[in-house]
């Protein structure tokens, strides 16, 4: 009882860190609802036309001088080793100028948070989902409708088979991507597995779009 409680209060504390910045986007625009979400999790950007990098420190403080570009969206964001989970991906919905987006280490981001990232589809042109243990080999399927993409890093995510044949899948999906998959053990397996397992993840994709 006691653990399911611990693990209860987690799962609340994990939904109310990913909420909808609703009120502040209201108050303050959508750019800057973005960010305060970004810098709540200890996450960072940068916005377009800018080389300043926004980040919160390991106490979770942050300068509040982004509040200046209020009419600015961002160009670049990393959440890497933070809990932005699927909800919390709805808060960077509106930056339609996003070209990076680094994830590396996120507990959270699975199969489902890919088939988010379609709302990237125009913009999105670098992704870094390595070392993400909840991502599998399905899941990776919904990434083809990122068609702009020049870089991915999927580099160590244990949750993938036959990592060779994934990437040759990916690259025949994005075929003017530079794939990266470093911390895997290659070896020959059957590719029509791999196939079927990749087709049932677009057919997941497509299913969470409707």
């Amino acid at each position: 009882m006691l653990l399911y409680l611990k693990s209860q209060l987690s799962r609340d504390q994990l939904r109310k860190k990913n909420a909808y910045y609703g009120y502040t986007e209201r108050y303050y625009g959508k750019n800057i609802a973005s960010a305060y979400f970004i810098l709540r999790l200890k996450g960072g950007f940068r916005f377009v036309g800018q080389s300043e990098w926004y980040r919160a420190d390991w106490r979770g403080r942050f300068s509040w001088d982004f509040l200046q570009y209020k009419d600015t969206q961002m160009e670049e964001v990393d959440m890497s080793h933070t809990v932005i989970t699927y909800s919390g991906l709805q808060n960077l919905k509106v930056q339609k100028s996003l070209r990076t987006l680094k994830l590396q280490g996120c507990p959270e981001v699975d199969d489902w948070f890919l088939a988010g990232l379609h709302i990237f589809q125009d913009c999105l042109e670098e992704l870094d989902i390595s070392h993400c243990p909840c991502i599998t080999t399905g899941g990776l399927a919904a990434l083809r409708n990122l068609k702009g993409l020049k870089r991915l890093d999927i580099s160590s995510l244990p949750k993938i088979s036959s990592p060779g044949l994934v990437v040759i899948l990916l690259e025949e999906m994005l075929p003017n991507c530079l794939i990266t998959a470093n911390g895997y053990k290659f070896s020959p397996v059957e590719i029509g597995g791999v196939e079927e397992e990749v087709e049932k993840g677009v057919e997941k994709a497509i299913l969470r779009r409707r």
